[in-house]
């Protein structure tokens, strides 16, 4: 029968736990409920709190607030500058919100233009929802607490636990590809429909199409549009796009992501459509002007979905803007002040006719099916088991290596021995 502490020997030492008697420190977050409160039911609304950050938060609050225990009786860590506590260290999640702003505070001396200045500085956080409460409810109280004019977190973005091939992901046991539900034939369908078949898709056959020879394309060479407003599938096109873009950046600015990625991609789709629509390997012949116009708003799109894309995936956005043959950072900032947005609405306006591009090369290529199992199969496991097979498997690769050594070891030695013996032969005939 299980008696009260009674405990099993601990995982790593094997050592029977012990039930000591200490000291610790306190942070009184009940005292602070009703202003933490009130900053949570209005900060989570403004800084449009995504809806698990608000849930981790509200369970804290409706078991109701307790006092948290902010020191530990471990050897590594921060020590406690007190007297009392040098013999102890501060709980983690205590300390490592401090550490944004101590950090800060190293790297500038005018840290406090960043951390007192809540009227004109905004703060976003991203983590897991493990996290939250130690952010949205023991770090506010700290800072709360102090009764200075702190900078505190207006957004928040989260993010649920990763499973992965129908398992949980686990970075200190290896196991995983670092979605919130990964597979491998998931990704493998998404790369050929959504990346294939959509993103690089649209950007090849623009780019591909303007590298073309003077005859059959346009030499490389960006052509002019003139007119282009009053081209009736061009102006629908730039209408839709415009409203994407608005809608790209909301979701941005509310740290949306997973909505701005799909905004984005729905105008690599938009353009897709437009291209089909518009059959331009006929206007090329039949009607140039309007091809022309076809092709420098197509390739304005695809300035738009470097721009775009460029948080998702900035290694291809680099490669796009390699491909266009634009220097340096992407320059469209997609701010309303700057008239960006706007822009997006005009979308033959944005890269110049005459404007020379790049080398047109495929962004993406195919998963194959048995590169699908390789990859399962590598990152199958935990990483220690991961080990143990690439251990073996170099014991086996060791194991032939000096069995084909043998073997050949053996070959010369009977080739010497039938050249010995041919060579005795002939001496005795001789």
């Amino acid at each position: 029968m299980w008696k009260p502490f009674e405990f099993d020997r601990a995982e790593v030492c094997r050592n029977t736990p012990q039930i000591r008697k200490t000291d610790h420190l306190f942070l009184d977050i009940p005292s602070l409920e009703e202003e933490l409160v009130k900053h949570i039911d209005t900060t989570s609304v403004a800084g449009s709190w995504s809806q698990n950050a608000i849930q981790a938060s509200k369970a804290w609050l409706k078991e109701g607030l307790k006092p948290r225990c902010i020191t530990r009786d471990l050897k590594w860590g921060v020590p406690v500058p007190h007297e009392d506590y040098k013999d102890k260290v501060f709980y983690v999640w205590f300390d490592a919100p401090i550490g944004y702003i101590s950090i800060t505070s190293c790297y500038t001396s005018d840290w406090e233009q960043w951390w007192k200045n809540p009227d004109n500085v905004e703060l976003y956080q991203f983590m897991g929802k493990d996290n939250v409460p130690f952010h949205t409810i023991m770090f506010r109280s700290c800072l709360i607490g102090t009764g200075e004019n702190w900078t505190k977190m207006k957004t928040i973005s989260v993010t649920e636990y990763l499973n992965y091939e129908a398992g949980k992901f686990s970075k200190s046991k290896g196991v995983g590809v670092f979605d919130t539900e990964f597979t491998w034939t998931d990704l493998q369908a998404k790369l050929k429909s959504e990346l294939l078949a959509n993103l690089g898709n649209f950007i090849n056959r623009v780019l591909s199409f303007i590298a073309k020879p003077s005859g059959i394309g346009y030499g490389s060479n960006v052509p002019d549009a003139p007119n282009a407003e009053s081209h009736s599938l061009t102006k629908a096109l730039a209408e839709k796009v415009g409203n994407h873009v608005e809608q790209y950046v909301e979701a941005m600015e509310k740290v949306k992501l997973k909505q701005g990625l799909k905004t984005a991609m729905s105008i690599s789709s938009e353009g897709n459509s437009y291209l089909q629509a518009s059959q331009f390997w006929k206007l090329y012949k039949e009607d140039p002007a309007s091809c022309a116009v076809v092709m420098r708003t197509s390739v304005g799109l695809v300035y738009i979905l470097a721009t775009l894309l460029e948080p998702f995936m900035p290694s291809i956005s680099v490669e796009v803007v390699k491909q266009l043959n634009f220097p340096g950072e992407i320059p469209l900032s997609l701010s309303d002040e700057n008239g960006d947005i706007d822009r997006a609405r005009r979308p033959w306006e944005i890269v110049p006719s005459g404007h020379k591009i790049g080398i047109p090369k495929p962004l993406f290529k195919e998963l194959k099916d048995e590169e699908v199992i390789f990859f399962r199969e590598k990152f199958a496991g935990s990483q220690a088991d991961r080990k143990v097979k690439a251990d073996e498997a170099d014991e086996t690769k060791v194991a032939d290596q000096l069995k084909k050594m043998k073997l050949s070891d053996a070959r010369k030695q009977k080739a010497s021995k039938s050249a010995s013996q041919g060579k005795s032969g002939e001496a005795a005939k001789l």
